[in-house]
């Protein structure tokens, strides 16, 4: 079942890389899309506004715009987007631990670097901009208009924000470029800020995903110091993620013009790359205008499949290739564990006891039907040993004998094996959930500080193959003795205990909670299985012993 599980991870085509160059500016993205139009109720200027060079030599202010759900911090300089904090996730990262979290590094921001026109870039990430307010507070849909000029080249950023959701409609126009389309250069920084206790989890899941037919991941792991990748679009979203937060940038509406490429530059220095610039391009028509929305905050499930386009697929639930099955169950049991703790006010420690003696329950019939299963074909062993002697060789004959057996006796093969691997896509499936689902993130029950990270006194692990054992040991009683099945009695729970140990904890309670729910079941299919070998030995007629005396 465990090769099953793992073989796709080897077995699969390895993604095709994209091509590497060894340097060289950043900005070489082509124009496909139509002439994008300015966003919803925001007039854009046609001419460029009132400024003056001394703009250009202004300090940079930040402005500020908050709502119950988050806090960000805007800069004149460049109108850049230099903090996100979302209001209701505190850092577990060690140096930060207890303050609101925070995802973008100090050194970075989401910034509208130029234009490249023609052979031309034009930069205004550097500009100072004016902006209609010094600080807002959304209510419903608010609106913060920047405006910079120099010469006679002007531009106008429109972010509108909203009260409810981590989204921000961004729309704004270039003008004095005259009738020249262009590429709109968007910098996400260098990454995304440490905000987990364990870091090596977060450095890992690090990297760009972006959005064609079906989405792809580059993790910054993946390149070597100096890379820079140029990914080829159109896309219809991209992003730079962590384990639990993401920064998008996102052209889904009708009106707007697909990603046409990215660029992904590592550093030179470190041996092992966690971080990298990476920039994506936006069509710009001759017009001027140009218009996306960027998705800034956390991982959570229900905002992310809103928004459509797969989007959701940012955070996978499975490996490739698996997702299909896995995913299904995984979000079901990610709103189960959340409706259960929401509505019945249980520490999520609580309801994945509560969560894997409901499995049982429900599997309870299917199991009994596999188990007893099992028991039949048991009891066929020494009928279908007798079959193997008599037509040993004789392949096709055995075949024959053996099939009309199991008809004969109404016993199918496989009924006692189905019904056990029922549970291991469930398990599957809380493998992601428990190391994906920011809900569940640091999450403590008992002497757990964190259910999605390993149990740092491995108790868990340890029980769960004491369990399995027990369980194990329980089940093959009354069994006639095989050494096979005796080997496997010690092997697999060591196995599993091994493989275990650096798992969620939550996961190895879950485990550990269903081996515990599983034994009544065991213990009573065993005494049956004993019953029903007494009655068969009673039924065995006693060797006649002749009185008779020799002569």
């Amino acid at each position: 079942m465990m090769l099953i599980a793992l073989a796709p991870t080897f077995l699969m085509k390895p993604q095709k890389k994209p091509a590497r160059r060894p340097g060289g500016p950043a900005d070489s993205v082509s124009v496909t899309a139509p002439v994008p139009m300015p966003g919803p109720g925001v007039a854009l200027p046609t001419t460029p506004s009132t400024g003056d060079q001394a703009l250009e030599a202004a300090p940079a202010q930040p402005i500020t715009v908050t709502s119950a759900l988050y806090s960000y911090t805007i800069s004149t300089r460049g109108g850049a987007i230099t903090q996100v904090t979302p209001s209701s996730y505190k850092s577990l990262y060690h140096a930060e631990k207890g303050e609101p979290v925070r995802l973008i590094p100090d050194s970075g921001s989401i910034n509208q670097l130029g234009m490249i026109v023609g052979n031309d870039t034009l930069h205004f990430g550097d500009w100072t901009f004016t902006p209609s307010a010094g600080s807002l507070t959304v209510t419903s849909r608010d609106s913060l208009v920047l405006t910079a000029q120099r010469g006679e080249v002007g531009i106008a950023l429109v972010y509108r924000f909203r009260a409810d959701d981590y989204q921000i409609d961004v729309s704004g126009r270039a003008v004095g470029l005259g009738p020249v389309g262009g590429t709109l250069l968007i910098s996400m920084g260098r990454g995304m800020r440490q905000t987990e206790a364990d870091t090596n989890a977060n450095l890992y899941d690090y990297g760009v995903v972006t959005k064609t037919d079906e989405s792809k991941l580059v993790k910054f792991s993946s390149l070597d110091p100096g890379e820079v990748l140029t990914l080829s679009g159109p896309f219809e979203w991209t992003a730079v993620k962590s384990k639990y937060f993401v920064t998008a940038l996102l052209a889904v509406d009708s009106g707007a013009a697909r990603i046409s490429g990215a660029t992904v530059r590592a550093p030179a220095a470190p041996a092992k790359v966690h971080a990298a610039e990476v920039m994506f391009g936006v069509p710009v028509g001759a017009s001027g205008v140009f218009n996306y929305r960027i998705y800034a905050g956390p991982m959570e499930y229900p905002r992310l499949r809103a928004i459509g386009h797969d989007f959701y697929d940012i955070n996978p639930y499975g490996w490739p290739g698996f997702r299909t099955m896995i995913r299904p169950i995984a979000v079901g049991a990610r709103w189960l564990l959340v409706w259960m703790h929401e509505h019945l006010s249980l520490a999520y420690g609580a309801v994945l006891v509560v969560f894997g003696v409901l499995i049982r329950i429900l599997l309870w019939p299917l199991n009994q039907r596999g188990m007893r299963a099992s028991m039949r074909m048991q009891a066929l062993q020494p009928e279908m040993q007798r079959i193997q002697d008599k037509h040993k060789n004789d392949p096709q004959k055995l075949q024959a004998e053996v099939m009309q057996l199991y008809k004969r006796e109404g016993v199918n093969p496989f009924s006692g094996c189905w019904p056990m691997l029922l549970p291991w896509p469930v398990l599957l499936a809380l493998f992601f959930v428990l190391a994906n689902t920011i809900e569940l993130r640091g999450q403590s029950f008992l002497w757990l500080p964190d259910l999605s990270l390993k149990d740092p006194l491995y108790v868990l692990p340890v029980l769960m193959g004491a369990s399995m054992f027990g369980l194990n040991k329980i089940g093959m009683s009354g069994m006639p003795p095989n050494p096979q099945t005796k080997m496997m009695l010690y092997f697999l729970p060591l196995m599993m205990t091994v493989m275990f140990l650096n798992f969620a904890s939550g996961l190895n309670l879950y485990y550990f909670v269903q081996n515990l729910a599983s034994i009544p079941q065991q213990w009573l299919l065993a005494r049956e299985r004993r019953k029903a070998q007494g009655t068969a030995a009673a039924a065995v007629p006693a060797p006649v012993v002749s009185s008779r005396k020799k002569r």
